[in-house]
This record gives structure tokens, C-alpha cells and sequence, in this order.
């Protein structure tokens, strides 16, 4: 059985106006009131929750999968 993607991170060089964009495209409610403007979008109605950050390496894409066991998966 395939493992499921549990979260997923989204970065970019501007957060605000990423947040903006996912939330017109997607109709997510991104929460960024945290110090760090770290936007978290619920995973609403089964959906994978994740997160939309600001960050001097991006643009970056992480996907985040649950598995049993991680030497095993990484072996």
C-alpha cells in the first residue's frame, strides 16, 4: 500500500503574495497570524493540511509522507 502525503510546505521569495495567489486559486484559508508570517492551511474535509512560507532559498516545494518506519522506508 502506497503511504500517504501527510503535509506540504510551499516557499517563495514573497509569502504574502503567495498566500494571496493560493487563496484566490484554491479558495484556501491560509492563518499566517504567527510571528514567523507562516501561513498554515487546514486540510478541510479530508484534504492534506500544509504551509506557506517566505524563505531566502525559494522557491521550494516539500512533501512530507507518513511511514512506519523511517529506516525501513529509507533503506
Amino acid at each position: 500500500m502506497a503511504q500517504p502525503v501527510s503535509w506540504f510546505e510551499i516557499h517563495s521569495n514573497d509569502g504574502q503574495k503567495s498566500r494571496a495567489f493560493y487563496t484566490e486559486l484554491f479558495g484556501w484559508e491560509i492563518d499566517a497570524s504567527n510571528p514567523m508570517n507562516y501561513g498554515m492551511v487546514n486540510g478541510a474535509e479530508g484534504g492534506i493540511g500544509g504551509g506557506i512560507a517566505e524563505s531566502p532559498v525559494a522557491p521550494m516545494v516539500t512533501v512530507y509522507i507518513a511511514v512506519p518506519n523511517v529506516d525501513e522506508a529509507l533503506k
